[in-house]
This record gives structure tokens, C-alpha cells and sequence, in this order.
């Protein structure tokens, strides 16, 4: 999980902190706060393991997962991403390699860290490094148990951006991966 960020000088400061519930994946906690100006107030922080998002390009285009997502009652499009499970660690890139794997059944030869994205920071410290992998293999997808209904496909980038401009593809973390992909190709 990640760490609570250090308070820096004239900013709110933790007074209490306790946990109000656990699970699997993730805790909350509510925290008292102090305000610069010395009033108090109730904070509440979602704790969640940091995650991985790989933008597996080849072709001039990306392999894309899709699933169902509970919270919103629908599908939806997005490069492959998550954390690890419970009781296992290990670097970012070893994430984003599990990750591909497990979701599309690809491995890949050539790893870039793309940057790091805040994944909900007005509630969250939980951060996700964004990789861009390519020479690409094939192989067998090995999905958890909540990614039963996980579909993989690969997309030209024309009809990615497409999808993007019409909605079809809202993730976020899907949205500001490929604009730092973008600032790379640039930068290149």
C-alpha cells in the first residue's frame, strides 16, 4: 500500500488516524486534521497497493482489455493494469510484466517506464507506473478469478483514438498513460 505522503510545512496536519475498514484490497481510514489556520476537520483516505498499467504496443496500435466494471454497470475498454495480489511484492516493471501476462497472455522484450501517475489523490496516495511494452509474445492468458469475463483485443491506434474520441474508452489511467506515451514519441 502506498505510504501517507509527509505533511510539508503550512499544509494539514494529522492529529489521529484509525482504521474503519479492511479488505482484500484495499483499507480506509478516517483521519482528524489539522487545518494551517488551526481548525479541525475529518479526513478519509482509501489504501490501496500501487499498480502498473502497460501500454503493449505493436503494429502501429495497443492490446486492450475489456471487462466488466461493477461500480459503473459497464464494459469497458483499457490498457491492461493492476496490483498486486495480497501478500505478494515486487519492482513496478515486475508488476506491469505479471500484469500483461496474467490479462492478454503477452510477455514483452522491451520495457519503458513511461512515468507515474496519481491515481485518485484527492482520496488516495495510491500511484500507478506506466510502461510501454513492446517486441511482443504471445502466449496464454492466466486471469484471476474477478477477470473471468476479461476479453483481450488489439486495436490500430486510429480506431483507439477513435474509441477515445467517442467515449467508448473513459478509463483514466487508459486516457493519461497514452498522453504520456505521446509526450515519449515526441521526446524521441
Amino acid at each position: 500500500m502506498a505510504e501517507p505522503a509527509k505533511p510539508q510545512p503550512g499544509t494539514i496536519r494529522t492529529v489521529s488516524s484509525r482504521e474503519v475498514y479492511r479488505n482484500p484490497w484495499l483499507s480506509l481510514r478516517e483521519d482528524v486534521v489539522e487545518r494551517p489556520d488551526g481548525t479541525r476537520g475529518i479526513y478519509s483516505v482509501v489504501d490501496r497497493p500501487d499498480y502498473a498499467v502497460v501500454i503493449a504496443a505493436e503494429r502501429d496500435g495497443f492490446h486492450l482489455v475489456d471487462q466488466y466494471r461493477y461500480p459503473i454497470g459497464a464494459r469497458r475498454w483499457e490498457f491492461p493494469q493492476g496490483c498486486f495480489p495480497q501478500g505478494r511484492t515486487g519492482t513496478a516493471e515486475e508488476l506491469g510484466r505479471a500484469e500483461l501476462s496474467e490479462e492478454t497472455g503477452l510477455s514483452a522484450r522491451s520495457w519503458t517506464a513511461l512515468g507515474t501517475l496519481s491515481a485518485w489523490h484527492g482520496a488516495s496516495g495510491q500511484e500507478a507506473t506506466v510502461f510501454l511494452a513492446t517486441d511482443l509474445r504471445t502466449g496464454v492468458p492466466r486471469r484471476e478469478h474477478e477477470e473471468q469475463d476479461m476479453r483481450h483485443r488489439w486495436f490500430p491506434r486510429a480506431e483507439f483514438e477513435r474509441m477515445v474520441r467517442e467515449g467508448a474508452i473513459r478509463d483514466d489511467s487508459t486516457l493519461a498513460a497514452y498522453l504520456l506515451l505521446l509526450l515519449h514519441e515526441r521526446a524521441a
